[in-house]
């Protein structure tokens, strides 16, 4: 064998090795998938229902209970700009939530699973809040309105950054952007969590199985009541004292939203800090305010 060939086997064998070093984190990186895309035609439903004249008017109301609870810190609108109508901005996005399956360690579950989709609303004087919406007996139907606009800013954040799917930790309001098998944080909540830099996919799941693996549905915590367990109905455990998200239910019920009943009850859970309350509401409203940050 001459000099040549042998350096060119030696090179290989190194190159061979390499890779077999590095198949067991791209087979890592592969079973943990991410949570399926909703089709276009749902996305264009919950807009057309977040923009229905219903909800429109729904969130002239909530924008004006609102204000009279202190919620507008901008300057007062110019004249006539109180009067003028909200209106839907922009593209209406899924919204993604940290999945119970993925706590619990289900082998291929997806970190985060689809809770609803949102659209942006911005009043006349630039305030914002974010409309959602579910698919209820085949039809997309509003089920809260959440001041200001997470659940569309992050999404659009980190997709300026790249390729990955956003998704919250309702039990502490943080962002991520999953990207392969990196889980990176959006906010400051979330960079407390894991670090400014993220972690993996595996210590994410590791960390959130001790912060809520004894809570889910079925377990002691859960049959006890205790902030309802983890799951559908379940409120945030105690933390830190937070400005809640919801106005009071009678400062913006009545009218119909998209053909149906404003609100309905939601399919999910939603919490932000201490003070949050399930979507789970029966015949109640279910309005939202940002807490604050």
């Amino acid at each position: 064998m001459t000099k040549r060939t042998a350096a060119r086997a030696a090179a290989t064998g190194a190159l061979a090795a390499a890779l077999l070093g590095l198949a067991p984190h791209a087979a890592l990186a592969a079973a943990v998938p991410a949570p399926p895309a909703p089709p276009r035609a749902s996305l264009t439903a919950a807009h057309d229902a977040a923009a229905a004249p219903g909800t429109l008017a729904t969130l002239s109301r909530f924008f004006a209970a609102d204000a009279a609870r202190g919620g507008a810190r901008a300057a007062a609108p110019a004249a006539g700009a109180a009067a003028a109508a909200p209106r839907i901005e922009g593209a209406t996005v899924p919204v993604y939530e940290l999945s119970p399956d993925f706590v619990r360690g289900t082998p291929g579950a997806p970190v985060a699973r689809l809770e609803f989709m949102a659209s942006k609303a911005v009043a006349a004087d630039g305030r914002t809040a974010s409309v959602w919406t579910v698919n209820k007996g085949g039809a997309w139907k509003v089920v809260n309105i959440a001041s200001g606009d997470d659940e569309t800013r992050y999404p659009a954040a980190a997709a300026a950054q790249g390729a990955g799917t956003v998704f919250h930790e309702p039990q502490i309001d943080a962002w991520y952007v999953q990207r392969g098998d990196r889980v990176e944080p959006l906010d400051a909540d979330a960079r407390k969590a894991v670090g400014a830099h993220g972690t993996t996919v595996a210590a994410y799941q590791k960390r959130v199985a001790a912060a809520y693996g004894d809570k889910l549905p079925g377990s002691a915590y859960d049959k006890r009541g205790e902030a309802g367990g983890y799951g559908p109905g379940a409120a945030a455990p105690a933390g830190p004292a937070a400005e809640p998200r919801t106005l009071a239910a009678d400062a913006v019920a009545g009218g119909d939203t998209a053909g149906g009943s404003f609100p309905v009850t939601a399919a999910s859970a939603v919490a932000a800090g201490a003070a949050a309350l399930a979507l789970g509401l029966s015949g109640a409203a279910a309005v939202r305010r940002r807490r604050a940050r």
